[in-house]
């Protein structure tokens, strides 16, 4: 180091008196901190140079993620039922806020929103700090104002406008179509190989759950170069987001609307099939909720409120009720005995009232008794002491067989989340439990009671294959699959799962049992009469009670203890278009209470399939 005309700063130093040996620390000084700060300079250029750059960039240059659009849901004949619409949600970035504190005090009277929440939102841990965190949904004209004046003041905000999931009958087959909602944690844990993010949203039941991959769409996405407050200044690569495809239903719009009508006040299922493909026309459950509530997150009140509830509105009952099927599963057994030569079909047996068998002693539901009756007479009359003595002869095993033949016990296979598969009893379920089977609950079993479970699917699926000659469906919900650019990239046909093991004969026999149940004045199903339509079906009652208690009217037992009500049916007989399966919970006969709702539903659809022929 020198100064003044060469000389050294050390001599500089001595000659005004300092001491030399002060003077060379005092230089080593000077020397070494000039070198410390050099190093220094080269650690943060050279070493992290590359690091304090992505940092650089990071906070100037931003990517920013673009949700698409979700597919569409149409019913058969290309009616919407699910679309989106725009939503102005308000963002921040976290790293913006440098007083998350101050922030969220001064944002909170522009949104109406308590502090602590927004300061919640800002604060979760697990997010990389540039990544926006929604703070509010669906933002007002009033808020949009309120927040674009005070924008200045709170840097990290920014408003996008983003594609909500919208139902345009309201909840017009919400059990169907499904809800979609926020991805939670444990949800994202298995699905952020698909791209998916902390924010997005997804199916999560119905439909809406079922076809996620297609229905989603792909992400877009813009780079941005943003100011000092986190604004955007311009874009500077963009990616446009890929819509999700569109899907398109078997369900019949105007079906569905009477369905759900006929079911308002009630509790139960109705399900109405196409026969000849297991294409599901109307899938209605009662009572029901608005999807549209889950579609920006549910507020916990209502959520507590329909989660609490005792009718369980969120349980989709065509797939996940269970019931005794009662003397539905007359048919079954009629179709056994026949089959494997247990009953001549003209054979009579004779029905007093009571039938007593070993210490016990089983009543038919008309007191007084049918008297002598032959198969088809005990099916139009539904003979509970015909078919004790027809169970008898055709035993548990073969029962349960023929039960599973015809589709019980099993799952259908529908494409809906959460379908349950049933139960059907045997000797060899209470073998494995250690337990005897009794000749008591063969006949308890013979008309459908006991342990035995079916859901309205299931009931539907078995009387459209007695209707189309025998044919298992797998019930069809969609027939297409369309792309953004209307090109068709998936199609559903139908697809037989089996046959009833049953030949023509049989089944003439059967048919015509059933169209005795409607037509025949004596009939239990009378009520679904048609004036010049054909309609076949059975009745049933699945019993709540024990059997002391159900010597009371119906009126004098409490609702919770009153017995279910089932109806199955299809028209024409002749040709059958619809098939359908009705159960109305606590409604008591299944003549009086079901039937009568199959009958309008019929009406409905031929009232639909006559304005489709004038066209």
């Amino acid at each position: 180091m020198r100064v003044r005309g060469g000389r050294s700063s050390v001599a500089w130093y001595a000659n005004k008196g300092g001491s030399p040996a002060r003077a060379k620390v005092l230089y080593w000084m000077v020397v070494a901190t000039f070198g410390l700060l050099l190093l220094r300079l080269w650690h943060l250029q050279v070493i992290k140079g590359e690091e304090f750059r992505r940092l650089c960039e990071s906070n100037r240059i931003r990517l920013v993620k673009v949700a698409p659009l979700r597919g569409r849901i149409f019913d058969r004949k290309g009616r919407i039922l699910a679309d989106n619409r725009p939503s102005f949600d308000l963002f921040v970035i976290p790293e913006d806020v440098k007083d998350k504190e101050a922030f969220a005090e001064g944002l909170a009277p522009l949104l109406g929103m308590p502090p602590e929440e927004i300061l919640g939102k800002i604060s979760q841990r697990g997010r990389s700090p540039f990544q926006p965190v929604r703070i509010k949904e669906d933002l007002t004209w009033e808020e949009l104002s309120r927040i674009k004046i005070r924008q200045m003041e709170l840097p990290g905000l920014k408003v996008s406008v983003v594609p909500v999931r919208t139902y345009l009958y309201r909840g017009l087959a919400a059990h169907l179509l499904g809800t979609v909602g926020e991805i939670t944690r444990e949800e994202l844990s298995r699905r952020r190989a698909k791209g998916y993010d902390i924010g997005d949203y997804l199916g999560k039941t119905g439909l809406e759950a079922a076809w996620e991959d297609y229905l989603r769409g792909l992400k877009g996405g813009r780079q941005v170069e943003v100011d000092a407050l986190g604004r955007e200044l311009r874009v500077l690569r963009e990616v446009e987001p890929i819509p999700g495809w569109d899907l398109h239903l078997t369900l019949d719009l105007d079906l569905q609307r009477k369905a759900e009508e006929l079911l308002k006040g009630k509790a139960g299922a109705i399900v109405a099939l196409d026969p000849s493909s297991g294409a599901v026309l109307a899938m209605a459950s009662a009572p029901s909720y608005d999807p549209a509530a889950f579609a920006r997150g549910i507020p916990l009140e209502m959520w507590k409120k329909l989660n609490e509830d005792p009718l369980h509105p969120l349980t989709n009952r065509a797939i996940r009720g269970l019931y005794a099927p009662g003397s539905v599963f007359k048919i079954v057994v009629a179709a056994a005995a026949l089959a494997e030569g247990r009953v001549d079909p003209d054979e009579r047996l004779h029905c007093g009232g009571l039938f007593p068998l070993g210490q016990k002693v089983f009543r038919c539901w008309k007191e007084e008794g049918h008297g002598w009756m032959d198969l088809k007479q005990a099916i139009i009359q539904s003979c509970d002491i015909y078919f004790y003595q027809l169970g008898l002869r055709v035993g548990p095993e073969l029962m349960a067989s023929y039960a599973e033949a015809f589709g019980f016990g099993r799952c259908t296979g529908i494409e809906l989340p959460g379908e349950k598969a049933g139960f059907v009893p045997s000797p060899a379920w209470k073998a494995k439990r250690g337990e005897r089977w009794y000749d008591g609950e063969t006949v308890v079993m013979a008309i459908g009671q006991g342990p035995f479970l079916v859901t309205p699917l299931q009931m539907a699926r078995m009387i459209a294959a007695v209707a189309n000659g025998g044919v298992l469906y797998q019930p069809l919900v969609a027939t297409e699959v369309i792309d953004p650019e209307g090109k068709g990239v998936r199609s559903y046909r139908p697809r037989p799962m089996g046959r009833l093991p049953l030949s023509p004969r049989v089944l003439r026999r059967l048919k015509e049992a059933l169209l005795g149940v409607v037509e025949d004045e004596k009939g239990t199903g009378r009520a679904a009469h048609i004036p010049g339509v054909s309609v076949a079906g059975k009745t049933g009652t699945a019993q709540v009670a024990k059997m002391g208690q159900r010597r009371l009217k119906p009126s004098e037992l409490p609702y919770e203890l009153r017995d279910h009500a089932w109806f199955v049916a299809y028209a024409p007989a002749e040709a059958p278009t619809i098939a359908v399966a009705v159960v109305v919970e606590h409604g008591g006969h299944g003549g009086s209470a079901a039937a009568p709702l199959a009958r309008e539903l019929i009406k409905e659809w031929l009232s639909i399939e006559g304005e489709a022929d004038e066209t």
